[in-house]
């Protein structure tokens, strides 16, 4: 009798949840209206560009004569050649050099403009402004300033040392590029830095003021272990953008001198656009995907460990 009552009492609950799920249809249809292009732009700019590009990669693409299949022969000329392991070396080579000069950068004026106690304002717009140079005057304008005869090395001059060939010499390329790049993009990081360094809680700091910690001291035992998290996600993004380099390397230098500027996102433009095989071009990018894919899950496992 009991279990003939409790049957019965949960009868109601099953039949009102269709009403129910379809008044929230009804009540939300507008907002998922509203999303219905963005998903169809995402989808048709993003996931379907993806999935030819696995399909191509498996052809020997011909805009006259058609496609035809291949198999893997793409994928294995794509590893028999020799740029592809100079791309592969210049390309880590610029990602260390991305880290090793310009990772710190961001963080170092974040945390430096919130210890300022005037011209704050002034001085977070002054490094944002790089970022909104355009890439055509940024280029000419690092071009000039790179020249022989240029001002920095006319500086250098002054100073009795010998000059520098930036642009010419490859011991200096990919540094004098990552230099310019640097200046123009550490801004834009700044300032998402900047935010989470004014998001602790500024209680910590008079606390450990009143205990007498310093500048370093706050520093290091505060603000550094609040912005770990945020630190990780911009290192992986970081990596993420630098393995994908290419467009300062083809303006300034179009791969040279020698090929020490050749990057891998610079050799599959090249593959696409100068020696028109799309077929490789397309199966040098899924081998890319592959590995930026198992990083941004890196960066999730990361994330989720940590919360």
């Amino acid at each position: 009798m009991n279990q003939t009552v409790s049957i019965s009492e949960n009868l109601p609950v099953k039949q009102e949840s269709k009403p129910y799920k379809q008044n929230r249809w009804k009540k939300n249809f507008w907002g998922y209206l509203f999303l219905l292009p963005a998903i169809a732009i995402f989808i048709m700019f993003m996931w379907v560009p993806i999935f030819k590009g696995l399909l191509y990669s498996f052809y020997n693409v011909d805009f006259v004569k058609g496609n035809s299949f291949v198999g893997l022969d793409n994928y294995s000329r794509a590893l028999s050649d020799p740029d592809v392991l100079t791309a592969v070396k210049n390309t880590l080579y610029y990602m260390v050099l991305g880290l090793a000069i310009g990772f710190w950068v961001p963080i170092a004026f974040a945390i430096a403009i919130s210890e300022l106690r005037k011209f704050g304002g002034f001085v977070r717009v002054a490094a944002y402004l790089p970022f909104v140079v355009p890439g055509v005057v940024l280029y000419g304008l690092w071009r000039w300033l790179y020249d022989p005869v240029g001002p920095i090395n006319a500086l250098i001059g002054s100073l009795g040392l010998d000059q520098v060939a930036f642009l010419t010499d490859s011991r200096w390329s990919m540094v004098s590029l990552v230099f310019m790049e640097t200046w123009q993009q550490f801004g834009s990081g700044m300032l998402i830095y900047l935010a989470a360094v004014l998001s602790i809680p500024r209680d910590w700091y008079e606390a450990a003021e009143i205990d007498g910690a310093g500048v370093w001291a706050r520093i290091r035992h505060i603000t550094l272990p609040s912005l770990r998290n945020l630190i990780i996600l911009m290192l992986i993004l970081q990596i993420i953008a630098t393995s994908q380099g290419y467009q300062s390397q083809l303006a300034l230098l179009d791969g040279g001198p020698n090929n020490t500027t050749l990057t891998y996102a610079l050799l599959i433009v090249k593959y696409a656009f100068t020696r028109l095989d799309y077929g490789t071009a397309t199966a040098l990018g899924m081998l890319m995907f592959i590995v930026l894919g198992g990083l941004g899950i890196l960066q999730f496992k990361l994330n989720k460990e940590d919360n």
